[in-house]
């Protein structure tokens, strides 16, 4: 009895390179879903609905663990995302009782949420999303009666120079040149 083999030799020469790249690039698009959980087995959405709301009273900061990797070695490009309109604490400090809607406009700007249904509050919610994974977000509520502002909250906010700090990439080192001797 002869025993011949599993694949014949011409056989092998008549599957095109193309299509083993396709295999090859198939399977490892699809064990890279394994790599979309994180550690604790939490998807995205419900580790975000477990998430504490952004309180009123001023900025959060928040970094993750970890950064998901692709095939846990490789990270992608994330950018920088920033929503809303940042409040510093000089601008909240502008803000004075009995201000008109118009000036208030003019210091905070225009303000991300209007409600028809409370028309007498605007907020400002912010949000910075960091490509390292950090998260800052922070609201200002403005409260109105009769158009003159009423009271106002969100006090702890960062200034001018900690929010540049935030967005700007640390500064690199420049490496020392000896002074030429003279």
């Amino acid at each position: 009895m002869r025993v011949t083999q599993a694949l014949s030799p011409s056989l092998l020469h008549r599957i095109p390179s193309r299509a083993v790249a396709v295999a090859v690039a198939a399977a490892v698009l699809s064990l890279s879903g394994c790599a979309a959980r994180n550690e604790l087995g939490e998807t995205k959405a419900a580790a975000a609905r477990s998430a504490p709301a952004v309180p009123v009273s001023g900025t959060q900061v928040t970094t993750v663990t970890t950064l998901q990797k692709f095939l846990g070695i490789f990270s992608p490009y994330r950018p920088v995302i920033q929503q809303g309109n940042f409040i510093s604490q000089e601008m909240v400090a502008q803000i004075k009782p009995g201000m008109t809607r118009e000036q208030v406009r003019f210091i905070l700007g225009t303000p991300l949420l209007t409600d028809l249904f409370h028309a007498e509050r605007w907020d400002y919610p912010f949000r910075l999303d960091k490509g390292n994974g950090e998260v800052v977000s922070s609201r200002v509520v403005v409260f109105f009666k009769d158009g003159k502002v009423e009271r106002f909250e969100g006090g702890n906010l960062p200034t001018e120079k900690e929010y540049i700090a935030l967005i700007a990439e640390p500064a690199k080192a420049e490496p020392k040149k000896d002074a030429p001797a003279q």
